[in-house]
């Protein structure tokens, strides 16, 4: 290794997913994720169970992650973990084992928090060398956040924009329950969506002010009129899914897509992004591009492997963090409401 070289440990463990990444320099050299399968036969994620899994797969995916780097643990110049938000189970562990292995090593313990490292996925080094430049407005979308934020810097963020209650992930999980597709049903709308007609039915966008959102209308929206089709044809969800989720994903990212111009138009921003787990759906990242065209924006997508929950994410925001030298002691605590 080179003397210059500044390796990260990077730990992510805020949902359901365990993830150990190594990162030398802002290059990812490897990004380890490890599902859970438990929470699918319950249509989405138990707080217990998850904890457990990343009891059972901390250490063996962190010791791929090493692996897979070709480097070993004396190589290593600071852990990197999330901090939070997140459920407060899964944090302890990421958070107990991070604080572990930079005791055992004697290294600088770095705190990420989980928004931020999403944002900041967008600096990993990447082959064509597209980053965008601050400031910037990015739009966090997944399946518990839903933000427009303002990033003036690394580590200067400020939210512009929420949603009031759930997230647009959230939106399109519950939707997928309501239609009889498996957990996590997010994914398969999208697929579906790309057989239907978005103009099939109509969804109501819903109209809260300044640059926030609600999801919730739309989730009962969904319900009842699936309740009234259903009352006429037993068989309406069979014959029309394609176009129902076509309708429902088209309501969601018009009205994502809705703020995000009004935001970027009013703080004149050209270097636009988008962001978490809900950025790998396939018509968020071409509107981003077919919108950004029409308004002349410089837009951003993370590939897909640092769109949902991964440690690569967290690693490169503790990497900016160890070259500012913030560290934290051995007396951090998981924080499952932390603050942007």
């Amino acid at each position: 290794m080179n003397g210059s070289d500044i390796i990260i440990l990077g730990i992510e463990s805020s949902c359901d997913d365990t993830s150990a990444a190594i990162l030398k320099n802002g290059e990812i050299l490897s990004n380890i994720v490890a599902g859970q399968k438990v929470h699918e036969k319950f249509g989405g994620v138990v707080p217990e169970l998850a904890s457990r899994a990343h009891q059972q797969n901390i250490i063996p995916t962190v010791d791929t992650a090493i692996k897979e780097a070709g480097i070993s643990k004396k190589d290593i110049h600071a852990v990197a973990f999330t901090r939070g938000p997140g459920l407060l189970g899964s944090l302890i562990v990421g958070t107990s084992f991070a604080k572990s292995f930079a005791l055992g090593r004697n290294i600088p313990l770095v705190e990420v928090n989980h928004m931020q490292g999403h944002i900041l996925a967008h600096f990993i080094k990447n082959p064509e060398g597209h980053y965008p430049k601050f400031p910037f407005i990015c739009m966090t979308v997944s399946g518990g956040h839903t933000q427009i934020v303002l990033v003036k810097d690394y580590f200067e963020m400020e939210i512009l924009g929420e949603t009031m209650d759930d997230a647009a992930g959230e939106a399109f999980d519950k939707a997928a329950k309501i239609l009889g597709l498996p957990y996590p049903g997010g994914p398969l709308i999208d697929k579906y969506a790309k057989e239907g007609n978005p103009e099939k039915f109509q969804f109501p966008i819903s109209n809260i002010q300044d640059y926030n959102f609600s999801f919730s209308g739309l989730k009962t929206n969904i319900l009842y009129f699936l309740q009234k089709e259903l009352a006429k044809d037993s068989a309406f969800i069979e014959k029309n899914l394609n176009d129902i989720c076509a309708s429902y994903q088209h309501t969601i990212i018009k009205t994502l897509f809705k703020k995000l111009v009004l935001a970027a138009r009013h703080y004149k921003i050209k270097d636009v992004a988008i962001a978490g787990g809900v950025s790998a759906n396939s018509l968020l990242r071409s509107e981003l591009e077919r919108i950004g065209k029409e308004e002349g924006w410089n837009t951003f997508i993370p590939s897909f492997q640092f769109c949902t929950d991964n440690a690569g994410m967290i690693a490169i925001a503790g990497y900016y963090k160890f070259l500012n030298k913030e560290f934290v002691g051995q007396d951090v605590a998981a924080d499952a409401r932390m603050k942007f």
